[in-house]
């Protein structure tokens, strides 16, 4: 059974900086990992994940050039460091596993962590 558990939510102010955790528990080395945000009112969106078939990342163009993802299999951690937060990045955070691997489709991601929230005041 696959466990995600997030870390490293909370508040910030605009301009600051965060950095998500993800512990993941069970075989996961060959899945993929990715990162959405879900604000009130609003859908849960990708934000950065890794692409299939190779090192390459996709990020949204909302954080695009803010936010980098990164994963240590030793530690079976993936991470998002966050920077030059925004008001508009205030969401719950989630890490989530597709067990296919590496992808950007929705649809593919099956196990899901908790959620941290991540508040970016003005």
């Amino acid at each position: 059974q696959v466990q995600l558990v997030e870390s490293g939510g909370g508040l910030v102010q605009a301009g600051g900086s965060l950095r998500l955790s993800c512990a993941a528990s069970g075989r996961t080395a060959s899945y993929g990992m990715g990162w959405f945000r879900q604000a009130p009112g609003k859908e849960r969106e990708l934000v950065a994940a890794f692409r299939r078939g190779g090192s390459s990342t996709y990020y949204s163009d909302s954080v695009k050039g803010r936010f980098t993802i990164s994963r240590d299999n030793a530690k079976n951690t993936v991470y998002l460091q966050m920077n030059s937060l925004k008001r508009e990045d205030t969401a719950v955070y989630y890490c989530a596993a597709a067990p296919l691997g590496a992808t950007i489709s929705v649809s593919e991601y099956r196990y899901w962590g908790q959620g941290t929230q991540v508040t970016v005041s003005s």
